[in-house]
């Protein structure tokens, strides 16, 4: 020790070598720091160029143009109030059908399905999160359209027609047949992000469960569902973003009309939707300003809704529970 010490080669070494670990430590922090502000400068970048675009648009109508009704192309006045009406009830009625089957189905693939099961399920989930969205969208003009026009809407009518929302003629192509094709779009993505949340709490957590002699169905309900609530809750902030921007397939089948209706069987648009749809045919610059200002707007109804989201859940979530050693 005293040889390698009184070296003075030895001696230079180490401080190289150390030098050399630090520089390589700083060299990492400052890349991923590097990647990570990577995507922060895309939105702004994105959101610089749909600003930019819309700038006739922001200057003719400026707020008025959030809570204006009006669209009318001839005329040039627009409004995107029926569009953000829209994204925002047919992404609800998406979520409300997915998110419990897609949690049930997670449930059942970690917890209770046999392991014969498990994968053949797993892969048929993964196909469909696969199938392109045009392809789901000729799906459903062609088969579920007509099915729900014949079957499930006037069902839906006769029993709850009470209500505003299951009033008036029944047309298919509505703002109900949108947000049940984005659950189907959005399920497969809340079901696998769902299920790897599941898989990764602690089977400590499951056998405490039993030792205490709780059932399957209380050490689901408590040692799982309690202990992944802030993972499940952040897989349904991921297909809420999907079901937020999501275009052909509802494009397809909600009926594209520019008017609010109480009625989930009236036919409706989204910002997605009237972007694709009428974007190929805007002739005006004034036109074309709004359709990049409807992209602005849905940005930031992406960013607010997603930001709320987040909001929420450090409110009420809590803590999520430590696994004790």
């Amino acid at each position: 020790m005293a040889m390698a010490e009184s070296d003075p080669n030895v001696a230079g070494t180490i401080p190289r070598a150390l030098a050399g670990r630090r520089f390589g430590d700083r060299a990492f922090k400052w890349f991923t720091l590097l990647m990570a502000l990577t995507v922060f400068v895309l939105i702004v970048l994105i959101g610089c160029e749909l600003a930019d675009g819309s700038h006739l648009a922001l200057r003719q109508f400026g707020w008025r143009f959030l809570v204006s009704s009006e669209w009318d192309p001839v005329s040039e006045q627009f409004g995107a109030l029926p569009f953000v009406f829209g994204t925002l009830v047919s992404s609800a009625i998406g979520l409300i059908i997915a998110v419990p089957l897609s949690i049930a189905t997670a449930v059942y693939l970690t917890e209770l399905a046999p392991q014969w099961l498990r994968q053949p399920l797993t892969i048929f989930i993964e196909l469909l999160a696969a199938v392109p969205s045009v392809i789901l969208g000729l799906w459903g003009i062609f088969v579920m359209v007509p099915w729900l026009r014949v079957h499930l809407f006037p069902w839906l009518k006769g029993a709850f027609g009470f209500l505003p929302l299951f009033q008036g003629p029944i047309y298919g192509l509505s703002m109900l047949a949108g947000g049940i094709i984005i659950a189907i779009m959005v399920l497969p993505i809340i079901t696998s992000m769902s299920r790897e949340i599941l898989r990764s709490v602690p089977g400590l957590q499951r056998e405490a469960a039993y030792a205490l002699g709780a059932t399957r169905w209380e050490v689901t309900r408590i040692a799982v569902l309690s202990y992944a609530k802030k993972g499940l809750f952040g897989a349904v902030i991921l297909g809420l973003g999907r079901a937020l921007g999501e275009t052909m397939a509802v494009t397809m089948v909600i009926g594209n009309n520019t008017q609010i209706a109480a009625s989930l069987f009236a036919p409706g648009n989204t910002l997605a939707s009237a972007i694709a749809n009428q974007f190929a045919e805007a002739t005006g610059d004034v036109y074309l300003s709004a359709l990049f200002e409807l992209g602005l707007v849905l940005l930031g109804v992406t960013v607010l809704v997603n930001a709320f989201a987040q909001l929420i859940l450090k409110t009420f979530a809590g803590p999520s529970v430590t696994p004790q050693n």
